[in-house]
């Protein structure tokens, strides 16, 4: 006969296929300690138990802990001899302190206590201590991953490019950089302007290399790719139970920018309800996670990005004009590729020469064919299409020099035959309709392939699509 699983046994078996939590108690109460070890392996722990620092310090060596309960008055010192080195190791320690030495407790803390509990110890609550230590060592764990991956992500960030247009950006994000580092205030607010692919989320980046905190957290929230249903809970984080699936507590990206940069990325495209709470956020400077009445500092400097017009859209009633004002503090202007004369080729062979690096391809200069194409060419994508078209034609030509049929441009459209555009009336919202037609009538009608020229994602495209009405 086949053996039925009940629910009791599967969260048993459940829990056996995890590793177990490996607990160290230091402490010279062999009742109390006997009581806290039976209790700890009931709840699924591993559990060893030393007498004196000696005795601790000798376990540390062989069972590696994740956690130690630690006394502090012991038999041959204090635990908070032993604590230094065990923080210094990155192991997680509760202290535990009788009635009346709440002092230790606190000097523990200052040392780098996670938490700890006064004496007589509740069983129970010393398991809620040791879940919410726990709980705060895997967010500690997750913040020094996120810092260390978005330093990575900084390496190297350069705006290339000797145009007066692009001169000036470089000399706005020093003076913007500067403002920041030599004033005590609250970082002001940077709103970076223009055409999709024009670069806004290097100078960000760049804009942060370029502060004092540059080793602080570098956060990039796309406000476009995110989903509305989750966007709110990505930016402010929630507590457990806040909704139907917050299993646990969670920091919302506000927060895991801690005092680095929060870049808003197409900021136009957040929904109202958001934007209210985001200015809430701007003007407080606090922020309080979903399901939660406690509230938390920000420190981070908010940068924020958009290719739409907001001051258009604040008249149409689709953005918050409470919330423009307070973004348009500083203010920087992308340049779009076309209006940067000699950088298109600058950055042209800038995007070869790194292709053929990463393939270990030999280098071929541009034809004198292709170098025209790429000067007339009007680049609708701008810098993020010239990249993509550039090692496109490196990766596939064949021939001794990069051709103009390598880069596969759409028929070298001029700007009057890229677009049907009527010549007065013209708004942002016609523009931005003849354009995505226009990519998808080159595409014939591949949506993927229309949202690669204007460089963008393809729910971005879709997105754009339905707002105004486009249908393949």
């Amino acid at each position: 006969m086949q053996e039925q699983v009940t629910g009791q046994d599967q969260k048993f078996q459940a829990g056996r296929s995890r590793p177990k939590l490996r607990v160290l108690l230091v402490e010279d109460e062999v009742i109390f300690a006997r009581a806290v070890a039976k209790r700890l392996q009931q709840a699924g722990y591993d559990c060893e138990h030393a007498a004196t620092l000696q005795a601790g310090r000798e376990l540390v060596r062989q069972m590696a802990p994740d956690m130690i309960l630690l006394d502090m008055r012991l038999p041959d010192g204090n635990g908070l001899d032993l604590l230094p080195e065990l923080v210094a190791k990155g192991i997680s320690v509760i202290s535990m302190t009788a009635y009346g030495e709440v002092a230790d407790a606190v000097y523990a803390m200052k040392l780098g206590a996670t938490d700890y509990l006064k004496k007589p110890v509740d069983l129970d609550e010393l398991l809620l201590t040791i879940e919410k230590a726990q709980a705060a060592t895997r967010l500690k764990h997750h913040l020094d991953y996120s810092r260390q991956r978005n330093m990575h992500a900084t390496e190297g960030v350069e705006l290339l490019g000797d145009s007066p247009a692009m001169s000036s950006v470089k000399a706005q994000i020093e003076r913007f950089a500067q403002l920041v580092t030599f004033s005590d205030a609250i970082p002001p607010t940077v709103l970076i302007q223009g055409e999709t692919g024009t670069g806004k989320d290097v100078a960000a980046r760049l804009l942060h290399l370029s502060c004092a905190n540059s080793d602080r957290p570098f956060v990039h929230v796309d406000c476009a790719s995110l989903p509305a249903e989750l966007i709110e809970s990505e930016l402010f984080g929630h507590e457990k139970g806040a909704f139907t699936s917050a299993q646990g507590s969670r920091c919302g990206l506000i927060e895991a920018a801690e005092d680095g940069t929060l870049f808003l990325d197409e900021i136009g495209e957040l929904p109202l309800a958001l934007q209210a709470k985001l200015l809430n956020v701007l003007e407080r400077r606090m922020v309080r996670r979903l399901g939660s009445t406690k509230e938390h500092p920000v420190l981070a400097r908010f940068v924020a990005a958009t290719n739409r017009d907001l001051h258009q859209m604040v008249l149409e009633g689709r953005f918050r004009s409470d919330l423009f004002y307070r973004l348009n503090v500083l203010t920087m202007n992308m340049p779009p590729l076309r209006e940067r004369g000699d950088d298109i080729l600058l950055l042209a062979k800038h995007f070869a020469v790194q292709t053929e690096r990463r393939y270990g391809l030999q280098p071929r200069p541009f034809s004198a064919g292709a170098t025209s194409m790429i000067r007339e060419y009007h680049w609708p994508g701008n810098v993020r299409e010239l990249k993509h078209q550039v090692s496109r034609a490196v990766l596939l030509g064949r021939e001794s020099q990069i051709m103009p049929h390598d880069l596969a441009l759409p028929g070298s459209l001029q700007p009057e035959q890229a677009m049907t555009i009527p010549e007065r009336g013209v708004t942002l919202e016609s523009a931005e309709k003849a354009l995505i037609e226009n990519a998808l009538r080159q595409s014939n009608n591949n949506v993927s392939e229309a949202a690669r020229q204007l460089g963008i994602t393809r729910m971005a495209m879709r997105y754009r699509m339905e707002r105004h009405g486009i249908k393949v």
